[in-house]
């Protein structure tokens, strides 16, 4: 019989000692001396909200006795012979009585209703059939500030700084005009503005026209860049044309 098929042998069946493997040795990270004394500088930079060095107390300026408590005013000395209030009145005093006045009440209160400015009456409206009574000045329906002598005056503090505007503009065009006449600047005019306003218009209803006229699908890299160039045309002419409404007044360099 062969014997090499066979790899038992009954010294196998003897329980033996188990060895564990040795554990690899525990990860340290090369930054951990570096973190560890950042963590430190921040944490002696937090142990404060003042400045870092406070200059200390003077060992002579030391908290004494009855320091803390309040001084009171110096005593005064009682005088039995300042005077007082008036004594009240006993129970067996008697008003003064039979005085009167001269006066007639009766005639003055007549004079001073005939004399007087009668009193107008406050305006009032009626919003309900109940009778419930508003204000009328405070209810917008009464036409009070149209009355006034500066209705519709433009005030002097506008005025004042519509003329600072004015003259700031006319200083600014004389710095510009300035400037042109040494950069040899041309300005153009309204109806070149216009004229070139109007050719960039043109121009891009005629690129619009041609991008709208594209086929529905883009399925090969040609069309791809026909369609991407027309883009940016259009989107070239309409920065274009923003830019030409938008400022008013243009200036171009002389060739």
């Amino acid at each position: 019989m062969d014997t090499t098929c066979f790899s038992e042998s009954i010294y196998n069946l003897i329980p033996s000692d188990r060895k564990e493997p040795p554990q690899p040795p525990r990860y340290v990270s090369i930054f951990k001396a570096s973190i560890k004394d950042n963590t430190q500088k921040c944490k002696a930079a937090m142990k404060t909200m003042g400045p870092p060095k406070v200059e200390l107390p003077s060992p002579k300026n030391f908290l004494k006795k009855h320091s803390m408590e309040k001084t009171l005013p110096p005593k005064k000395k009682f005088d039995w012979n300042e005077p007082r209030k008036p004594p009240v009145p006993l129970r067996t005093d008697h008003p003064v009585m039979g005085i009167r006045s001269e006066k007639n009440f009766i005639n003055t209160n007549a004079a001073n209703v005939i004399l007087g400015v009668t009193k107008k009456p406050k305006p009032i409206y009626v919003d309900k059939r109940t009778g419930d009574k508003h204000d009328l000045e405070t209810s917008g329906l009464f036409p009070k500030y149209i009355n006034k002598k500066d209705y519709g005056v433009t005030p002097e503090y506008i005025c004042k700084r519509n003329e600072e505007v004015k003259k700031a503009q006319e200083e600014y065009d004389k710095y510009i005009q300035e400037n042109l006449r040494k950069a040899a600047m041309k300005r153009l005019s309204d109806e070149e503005r216009e004229a070139v306003l109007q050719g960039l218009k043109k121009n891009w209803e005629e690129v619009h026209k041609e991008f709208q006229s594209l086929s529905v699908f883009i399925d090969s890299i040609p069309k791809k860049i026909r369609k991407q160039k027309l883009e940016e045309k259009m989107k070239q002419l309409e920065h274009d044309i923003g830019v030409i409404e938008k400022h008013r007044i243009i200036y171009i360099a002389n060739k």
